[in-house]
């Protein structure tokens, strides 16, 4: 699997994560891999899981800087498809080990997919911002 589709990965299960509560996470982990149609080699699920566990362990400081870098936006009103792709790039860009170019342009693809018309430019503006803080 490449970096690009363990990523989507990580962003898939931090949306489903938005909807259960914290004390789930495990299940909602288990079921995640369990239903995938191809098994997930181990270093793939690795580092699915480091994204996705790394951007809950910072939940607070990247809602924080999402809530400065989109003024007038409440991270709890967000669209929920373009949260989990706002918090999975700003985990990488100021804890992980992507460079922040990479992560915004992920971040935007994502966004182009799974998102709507408008979100791309919104993801590109709200993490250019961010990375500067």
């Amino acid at each position: 699997m490449s970096r690009r589709s363990a990523r989507k990965n990580a962003f898939f299960l931090l949306f489903q994560m938005d909807f259960n509560e914290a004390a789930e996470f495990e299940q909602v982990k288990e079921i995640f891999f369990a239903e995938k149609e191809a098994p997930v080699e181990e270093g793939d699920k690795a580092f699915i899981l480091s994204e996705v566990e790394g951007t809950r362990e910072h939940m607070a400081e990247i809602d924080a800087l999402i809530e400065q870098s989109a003024k007038g936006w409440d991270p709890e009103r967000m669209n929920k498809v373009d949260l989990a792709i706002l918090r999975l790039a700003i985990y990488e860009m100021k804890w992980g080990e992507t460079p922040v170019g990479v992560a915004i342009n992920e971040a935007v693809e994502l966004a182009k997919k799974f998102s709507s018309d408008e979100a791309p430019a919104f993801i590109n503006g709200v993490l250019g911002k961010a990375s500067q803080l």
